[in-house]
């Protein structure tokens, strides 16, 4: 029987040229130009140490260069926790095989064989104390050749830097306050720009008396588009007072109503929608139901809370374009601004700064195209545009409200023998350069605007939308599990960290914690005996042990578990919480265990695992997009809160390494299971259910009058 060929990883089928992954110079420096970027998780670091470990370099040779359409690999948007997945798998393969194009050419040197020569450090060496090195060969060998399918990593056991924490190559500037963010890297010779938006959302701009502007000192340029308007500046101060001016004389059309905030549930279940039924299971031998638990479960609009405001420069040459961001994918705001530009993607140069937070679609790509708009009056200078709190709070994409339907049905000894999940959402993704409009903001703006792009969500295949984590991993032996994807969107939507993973591990976990309360079983030991894998069943017994489970309950304390794996396919994640609630909810503290098969960098895995749960500990107890039936109201941190230091819980992280088993990412395993393991510790410390997110007091109170 023969052995199947192995295949490329996705990213080298798209992007086989070894030369666009690494370069070895003969200066003794690696070059690893990866597609995906760095947004605080980590992945440069744990990029580096997978091409060190496959070359056999030391880390402190590697050079990780920022993305870039002008040379970069296209691995589309840094998202969904694919990172490590996608790029890494990329890299391990093409360094291993760059490894070897190296031993040829040093065995056809030496005259020793391949077999015999050994790399320390990128010196090659074998018998008789002959040797070269990578940076001696760098000149001779050409990596300008397609990746081929016949390479083959090192095994686990050989890997002298995967499975070790080593120090980030990113925080050294953050911690000693060098720049590094774009907000604090201009471009010399730089301007500044500001944009003029409606307060009311998506009103128009009628007419634009720009006098008062024009007065003010340092001004370069006025641009108005259609409802597009801005202004260029000598100075960020000068930007900012002929913004003020040009607002007074601003008049804006009626826009579109806003849903009733407070009954969100309704709004999205009124909507016309496209529906999809995700998954069924049938069961002829289930027992019938004796009777049917029905709870709906909502959280609401959620904005990315960037603790930075989105920025971005730009700079014309002729009629090419340059353009800085911190967007999670350069290559695919490329496309939206050729075609917002009406010019050829390759007269279009996007590179990668880092940005101070993001997590998931939010204004990096919409600021971009301000500042290219803006640079066109600058005369060829660069534009440097940032938003204001104010702006980033109403006019970037939100994560979208979701309405959650659960009804399980129970034999006549409590056991699960039907189970229905529905959900009704505006889809999870309106990102650029994947439609053949553009989802950037003034591109709805300008005088011929493209129409608002609704967003949808993607295929099952890729973790889904706001169906993500609604089919259970536990066996129940029957289900329907249907979508309601909303084709109206007066609330702009987008990917938001987990899509839907957050609200259907809210509603499913929370769901399986009231069943086993009715049947008064330990629910740790209700979750395991639904379980069959294995791996699912050493996470929660793992965070068990190390939680104590279940500690001594005092007065004023609760203890809650829950349980998923992301997407069904990504990291294994189990959390339990412990809460005070004598006053408001208070997280004391969060135990998690976590498997991600082999974790390249421990300390990486915990920090993720460790930011997004306390992240979920903010969308839980805090955070609220608030509105009236005209604007978005959450303008500032003051109405928009988020947690703050005061208010972060211990977080205690186990990780169960399994070198053995291909990695996947960490960044968005937390939230579903800290989502949960919080409510579930709410109903354990005050009897009482709470299915609304945030949970605050007065959900309690309505929960309490509700049950009462």
């Amino acid at each position: 029987m023969n052995t199947p060929a192995p295949h490329l990883p996705v990213s080298l089928v798209t992007n086989p040229k070894l030369s666009s992954w690494v370069k070895i110079g003969s200066d003794g420096r690696v070059a690893i130009s990866p597609g995906k970027v760095e947004i605080g998780q980590g992945i440069v670091t744990a990029l580096a140490q997978i091409a060190a470990d496959e070359l056999d370099v030391d880390i402190g040779r590697i050079e990780m260069i920022r993305a870039t359409t002008a040379a970069s690999p296209n691995e589309g948007v840094t998202s969904g926790s694919l990172s490590i997945q996608q790029s890494g798998r990329a890299l391990r393969h093409v360094c291993a095989e760059v490894r070897g194009i190296f031993l040829a050419a040093a065995s056809d040197r030496l005259g020793v064989e391949a077999s015999a020569l050994t790399i320390a450090d990128g010196t090659i060496a074998g018998p008789g104390n002959v040797s070269t090195s990578y940076w001696e060969l760098a000149d001779d060998v050409s990596l300008d050749r397609d990746a081929t399918a016949e390479s083959f990593a090192k095994s686990p056991e050989a890997r002298r830097l995967a499975g070790h924490s080593v120090q980030r190559i990113d925080i050294p500037d953050k911690v000693f306050a060098h720049p590094r963010f774009i907000h604090d890297r201009p471009l010399q010779g730089v301007l500044h720009g500001r944009v003029l938006r409606p307060e009311i959302s998506a009103a128009k701009l009628v007419t634009l008396d720009d006098a008062a502007a024009r007065a003010v000192p340092g001004l370069v340029a006025i641009t108005r588009d259609g409802s597009f308007a801005g202004v260029v500046s000598e100075t960020e101060d000068g930007a900012e007072a002929a913004l003020k001016a040009l607002r007074k004389g601003a008049l804006w059309s009626a826009g579109e109503a806003l849903p009733d905030e407070d009954n969100l549930a309704a709004f999205l279940k009124s909507q016309p929608v496209e529906t999809m039924v995700i998954d069924t299971r049938a069961s002829a031998s289930a027992a019938p139901a004796a009777r049917t638990i029905r709870r709906q479960f909502t959280r609401p609009y959620i904005a990315h809370a960037s603790i930075a405001p989105s920025c971005a420069m730009a700079q014309w040459d002729g009629d090419r374009v340059q353009v800085w961001t911190h967007s999670q994918g350069v290559y695919l705001l490329r496309a939206d601004l050729a075609l917002v530009l009406r010019m050829p993607p390759d007269h279009i140069t996007v590179a990668h700064m880092e940005g101070a937070g993001c997590y998931g679609h939010n204004a990096a790509d919409d600021v971009a195209l301000d500042a290219v708009l803006l640079a066109r009056a600058a005369g060829g200078r660069p534009v440097r545009v940032q938003w204001s709190r104010h702006d980033e709070m109403t006019h970037g994409p939100f994560g979208p409200a979701m309405a959650i339907e659960v009804e399980a049905d129970l034999d006549a000894k409590g056991e699960i023998v039907g189970w229905r999940h529905a959900i009704w959402s505006n889809g999870h993704v309106a990102r650029p350069g994947r439609a053949s409009q553009p989802a950037l903001l003034a591109g709805t703006q300008i005088e011929n605007p493209f129409p608002r792009m609704i967003s949808s969500n993607p295929p099952a295949a890729n973790g889904g939308g706001a169906d993500r984590n609604s089919i259970p991993l536990y066996d129940f032996p029957a289900w329907t599990i249907e979508s309601h994807r909303l084709l109206t969107m007066p609330v702009r939507t987008s990917a938001l960290r987990t899509l839907g993973g957050q609200g259907n591990v809210f509603a499913i976990e929370s769901m399986l914690d009231e069943i086993a309360a009715a049947r008064g079983e330990d629910p740790v030991q209700f979750r395991l005996r639904h379980l069959r894998d294995e791996r699912a069943r050493h996470v929660i017994r793992a965070v068990a042990s190390r939680a104590k489970w279940k500690p001594e309950k005092k007065a004023g304390t609760g203890y809650g578990i829950a349980f998923a794996r992301y997407k069904g396919t990504g990291a294994y994640c189990a959390a339990i919480a412990e809460i005070e609630g004598e006053d408001d909810i208070r997280v004391k503290k969060l135990t998690l265990a976590v498997d991600v098969g082999e974790a390249i960098n421990p300390d990486g895995v915990t920090n993720q695992i460790e930011g997004g749960a306390i992240q979920a500990t903010s969308w839980v107890l805090k955070e609220r997009v608030r509105f009236d039936h005209t604007r978005i109201t959450s303008t500032s941190w003051t109405d928009y809160p988020i947690l703050t230091f005061s208010e972060v819980p211990a977080v205690d992280v186990e990780i169960i390494q399994r070198p053995e088993i291909a990695p996947v990412g960490a960044g968005e395993a937390a939230h579903g299971p800290v989502t949960a393991a919080i409510a579930n510790a709410v109903f354990d410390c005050l009897s009482v259910r709470v299915c609304d997110l945030p949970i605050t007091r007065d959900r309690i109170i309505a929960a309490m009058e509700l049950a009462s």
